[in-house]
């Protein structure tokens, strides 16, 4: 009778086991902060000393601790096995729970993580968990060896478990592999980052662009606020990218901001970010630039567009590293490194009282002047060769080569927009060209010259001046309707060498006079 009363009392004692794990399990939503309770339970109810969960990482083939029972931080972090290693590799491998009466005994139980002393004798559970007939990890436990103990039992107990928390086991896999590929996307893209901003990939071989070379390995590994000055269109973001993927806060964010882009109703918001409520349509706190730039760098170009208001505002971020959020009270701090660009003369904005001069000393601090394409004449042909290849590819086109006709053209032209003029110009007749060649005549208008546009001059000086003078004396008759005094007047000259000029060119007054209006008699 005693004995059925206490397989009755272990029996009752599972279904409450099974049932409280069952009810965690139901209402996670995070599995992370469920093992830990399920193997406190699992240790409360049935006198289990260690417990731990185990995940098969599918991309390394690693059997790691998700999650423990009983054991330290760093027990947990030696608790690592390739499959088929030790009895959790083995049962990973062979997806069989293997139960152990005495660890003493046993040969295949590693003891990695160091936490059995082995000072008094052990029983060792470990059973698979599966997702239908894939293996994703293990659950095991320890306890003190009884002689009157049935271990299947227990074994089997382990087991069911083990199915119950397999769908949440699974999530945390998928989640944990999904975000380790996320994660190694991102190392991936920020390495192409780098390689792309690093100096070298900046096209331009010029003294003047050596200069600019020089100037950003010295700054690019200090701390230094940096003001990049140069024409519109000449790459002032590109350096500001060279600078901070050679920082050392190129593993932090990046962010831009285009001051000019930005409306003076909304720049601070963008800037500063908001609180719920601070005006009409904040709905929601939102972050701002400076906020999301933290710890890495904020790029300000067009900083001469900056309102006065608003260059009060960032030279307190500047100096105190500090700032409040629109419509909010408590003070934000933020590390961040701040490079600025503009195309406006600030000395001339400062003498008219549109730039503040202590926002300019703020800025100031290393200025990078980027020389226009005029400027660095022996860079045209790498540019155009360098933008040619790429909307080559982009446009699935075979280019094989620049005309000289065309390279002339390129390297004669003043290019008032700079590399961003010449880049458009290039993808413009990578389009326009079907014979994987570059020609004069698929430049635009504004490039081309008389020779290459068939528009040569023709005559003589005196023959051009001549059709000039015969035209300006027409349009001046017509304008006062053939009254040669007053076309004379018109162009400077007397009347006497208006008539010789009229007589010369062999030109028709009458044909510049009003007709008269034909009299009808009634």
């Amino acid at each position: 009778m005693g004995d059925n009363i206490s397989k009755m009392e272990k029996k009752v004692r599972e279904l409450s086991l099974l049932f409280e794990v069952s009810q965690i399990l139901a209402q996670a939503i995070d599995v992370k902060d469920v093992l830990q309770p399920v193997l406190r339970l699992i240790s409360e109810h049935e006198g289990m000393n260690r417990g731990t969960i185990t995940l098969l990482n599918r991309q390394t083939g690693e059997i790691v601790i998700e999650e423990a029972y009983g054991l330290s931080t760093s027990q947990k972090q030696r608790g690592r096995y390739r499959i088929g290693e030790g009895v959790t590799g083995k049962v990973v491998e062979t997806g069989k729970p293997i139960v152990i009466r005495k660890l003493s005994e046993s040969k295949e139980f590693l003891n990695k993580t160091g936490s059995r002393k082995l000072e008094k004798e052990l029983s060792f559970f470990c059973v698979p968990i599966k997702s239908g007939n894939e293996v994703i990890g293990t659950l095991s436990a320890d306890r003190d060896y009884d002689p009157e103990m049935d271990i299947e039992d227990e074994g089997r107990l382990l087991s069911i478990l083990a199915s119950l928390i397999a769908q949440s086991v699974k999530v945390k896999q998928e989640m944990a592999e999904e975000r380790e590929k996320l994660l190694m996307e991102n190392q991936r893209l920020h390495e192409e980052l780098k390689e792309h901003f690093k100096p070298a990939n900046i096209v331009g071989t010029s003294k003047a662009m050596q200069d600019v070379y020089d100037m950003l390995a010295t700054v690019s590994k200090s701390e230094a606020t940096v003001l990049i000055r140069g024409e519109s269109g000449t790459g002032k973001e590109l350096i500001a990218h060279a600078i901070h993927y050679n920082s050392f806060r190129a593993d932090k964010p990046f962010v831009k901001v285009n001051c000019a882009a930005l409306p003076e109703t909304i720049i601070e918001s963008e800037l500063f970010g908001h609180e719920k409520g601070a005006f009409t349509g904040a709905i929601n706190r939102r972050k701002g630039r400076f906020e999301l730039a933290n710890e890495g760098t904020i790029f300000l170009d067009e900083i001469g567009d900056l309102s006065p208001q608003m260059q009060v505002k960032l030279l307190r971020v500047l100096q105190e590293k500090e700032f409040e959020r629109v419509g909010g009270t408590e003070t934000i701090k933020v590390n961040v490194r701040v490079i600025a660009a503009t195309n406006r003369n600030l000395e001339k904005l400062m003498e008219e009282g549109k730039f503040r001069e202590d926002l300019y000393y703020r800025l100031n601090v290393f200025p990078i002047h980027i020389p226009p394409l005029r400027e660095r004449k022996s860079d045209i042909i790498l540019l155009a060769d360098h933008f040619t290849e790429k909307y080559s590819k982009q446009n699935n086109k075979d280019i094989q080569r620049i005309s000289t006709p065309a390279l002339n053209l390129l390297t004669s032209y003043h290019w008032p927009g700079n590399v961003r003029e010449l880049e458009n110009c290039i993808e413009r007749a990578v389009i326009l060209s079907t014979d994987g060649v570059i020609h004069s005549y698929h430049l635009p208008p504004s490039l081309q010259s008389a020779e290459s546009s068939h528009t040569e001059f023709r005559g003589t000086l005196q023959e051009t001046l001549d059709r000039l003078e015969k035209e300006l004396i027409e349009d001046a008759l017509k304008t006062h309707r053939g009254n040669m005094s007053k076309a004379a007047k018109m162009l400077g000259i007397t009347e006497r060498i208006m008539g010789l000029r009229v007589k010369k060119h062999n030109i028709d007054t009458k044909m510049y006079k009003p007709r008269k209006k034909p009299h009808i008699s009634m």
